[in-house]
């Protein structure tokens, strides 16, 4: 009897210790995106959750309130790699501000895999990520077709210091310069990203410049923006925007908004958890994934294609 407690007693600490030591092995992967106010990150969210179940690790998403917190981020990418993570995924609100704590992931032997925003550096195993000066081409093309290839533009940029706003910013301008000289851009203003401040911002300009024929702005809150401002101040100009969310979706409904670039937040959230995955395992990665983009407008807001790959 007394046997055989004590080998109930060893099987069940046997049971624990074995149960512990799986956990303890638990493959995690924490993600520190660039905000959490923004339907898009929702979306990259979803998508990397997703991926978790797939693969069947565990993933954490967190991001500071606002994309203008650089300090409150890094202050999240430090203590994510306190707990020692398998790999890491980072979206950089500054590209240059995270280098010294990615140094120590790489010393670490922990992966970092870029998402949405990449760093100025070779330190990320790849980038899952849009095109951003492709898709801000694009955006420039349409700009010029729907103001008749001549007159004056301006940009509201989300920020300076971020890869995505860079090469949005300078994807558009570069387009503008090379392929339409009667163009010319009068202003290129930030916001931070945040919808009011982008607003205002947005009204300087539209009162800096009364001939002003359109206005792109580079992200969801910048978009949102100048849509707001142009509505307070009553001017009809071509708003072009970028990402999607239901402001920017009901403004290209009502015709406030000419249409916009959406990317696939889904598939970033997604790939870059695959990715990390990949790079435990030791597999070799491209440098890049791009995770695609789509121009949409009135006429194919409705197309499944399209429906898709906006999100609200």
């Amino acid at each position: 009897m007394i046997k055989s407690k004590l080998l109930g007693t060893a099987l069940g600490l046997a049971l624990a210790f074995g149960t512990a030591g799986a956990q303890a092995q638990e493959t995690y992967i924490p993600l520190i995106s660039k905000g959490f106010q923004h339907q898009f990150w929702q979306a990259v969210k979803s998508g990397a959750e997703q991926a978790a179940k797939d693969y069947k690790v565990k993933v954490t998403f967190e991001g500071p309130e606002t994309e203008a917190m650089v300090d409150k981020q890094i202050d999240m990418l430090s203590a994510a790699l306190a707990k020692k993570p398998q790999a890491i995924g980072f979206a950089a609100l500054d590209s240059k501000a995270a280098l010294p704590l990615l140094k120590k992931a790489q010393a670490a032997k922990i992966p970092v895999v870029a998402f949405d925003s990449g760093v100025d550096s070779d330190i990320p195993v790849t980038t899952a990520t849009t095109d951003n000066k492709a898709a801000a081409a694009l955006a420039a093309d349409k700009m010029a077709d729907l103001i008749g290839k001549e007159g004056e533009v301006a940009v509201v940029a989300h920020d300076q210091t971020s890869r995505t706003a860079i090469d949005r910013r300078d994807g558009f301008l570069e387009r503008i310069k090379s392929a339409y000289p009667k163009i010319k851009v009068v202003s290129v203003q930030y916001g931070g990203g945040d919808h009011l401040k982008s607003t205002e911002v947005t009204k300087s300009i539209l009162q800096a410049y009364p001939k002003l024929k359109g206005m792109f702005g580079t992200n969801e809150g910048s978009a949102v923006g100048v849509v707001n401002g142009v509505r307070e101040m009553k001017r009809k100009i071509v708003i072009i925007g970028y990402d999607s969310g239901k402001q920017q979706k009901d403004a290209i409904r009502e015709g406030l908004m000419a249409g916009a670039i959406t990317q696939n937040p889904v598939g970033i959230g997604y790939k870059t958890v695959e990715a990390a995955v990949k790079a435990i395992k030791g597999e070799k990665l491209p440098k890049i994934i791009d995770t695609g983009f789509y121009w949409y407008d009135k006429t194919n807001i409705d197309d499944p294609k399209i429906a898709a790959v906006l999100y609200d």
